[in-house]
């Protein structure tokens, strides 16, 4: 009984300590959202960026259009064919709200990040710690490089090519505030978690799930997955899907690289022991 009780108090400890890391996480994203919410103007202009024609992104590929002869192209366009409208009542302070919670949960990613490992860490063994000394600042600066990327390549090709899309003339775009900042949350966060894979493959062959050699030999497999993958957080065009798939396959090809290093270490350890 009293083995018992120590155990079952083991637990309720564990699930405590878990309570603060998640507030303090939660805490974090708060206060981050909350400044959000306070400079609107900043972080509004940041994300109705792509809805304008002079947006870097547009320039660049107007630029490599001209270059290559393509005279036609919506990227050298001097203004959009839509507008954007609130038709709910409370449609601008709905999307004030939840814009402020999601900037706060992207600034403060690191944050959110360094609670989970804190949570973790201590059931790890000494070696594997120092190992993984670069966890929270590796996964936090593939995460922005993700948002960036989410939000320069993926969000412009989707609001490009979903704004040109005709079908007949009879018909105008006049896009709600909600749709258009779905469309900049989603490009940006889900790109975000998609280049965590190297960080996934890490702790999945450290935990004997996945090999190199599993890797490579499904690889075509993971060629489809990443293809269907594009086509879900673009807009089905193929340039597009091609122009988001190849940095996918980079981190595919890379998590290779880290699983064949994860490996190796782990079987020169077994060796000396």
């Amino acid at each position: 009984m009293a083995k018992q009780q120590v155990d079952e108090m083991s637990f309720l400890d564990h699930l405590e300590e878990l309570r603060w890391h998640l507030v303090r996480a939660v805490a974090s994203v708060f206060i981050a959202a909350t400044l959000a919410f306070i400079f609107k103007k900043i972080v509004f202009d940041i994300i109705f960026g792509p809805t304008h024609m002079n947006f870097p992104t547009y320039e660049g590929l107007c630029r490599v259009s001209q270059f290559l002869g393509m005279t036609d192209t919506t990227f050298c366009a001097e203004e959009f064919p839509f507008i954007i409208q609130n038709r709910t009542v409370a449609g601008q302070f709905s999307a004030h709200i939840w814009t402020s919670i999601y900037a706060g949960f992207i600034v403060s990613f690191p944050y959110v990040i360094y609670q989970l490992w804190s949570f973790i860490s201590p059931g790890l063994k000494a070696s594997e710690r120092k190992n993984s000394r670069g966890f929270i600042i590796i996964a936090s600066l593939l995460f922005f490089i993700g948002v960036l990327f989410g939000y320069y390549i993926v969000t412009p090709l989707s609001l490009n090519f979903l704004a040109n899309y005709q079908i007949s003339e009879e018909i105008s775009n006049e896009f709600d505030i909600s749709s258009v900042i779905a469309i900049v949350r989603s490009s940006s966060i889900a790109s975000g978690f998609v280049f965590e894979l190297p960080i996934l493959i890490y702790f999945l062959t450290k935990a004997g799930l996945v090999t190199p050699q599993f890797l490579r030999k499904y690889r075509k497999f993971a060629l489809v997955i990443v293809l269907i993958l594009s086509a879900i957080i673009t807009p089905p065009d193929i340039a597009s899907q091609v122009i988001v798939a190849i940095p996918i396959l980079l981190l595919y090809q890379v998590s290779i690289y880290i699983s064949g290093v994860v490996v190796k270490n782990q079987k020169r350890k077994a060796k000396k022991a």
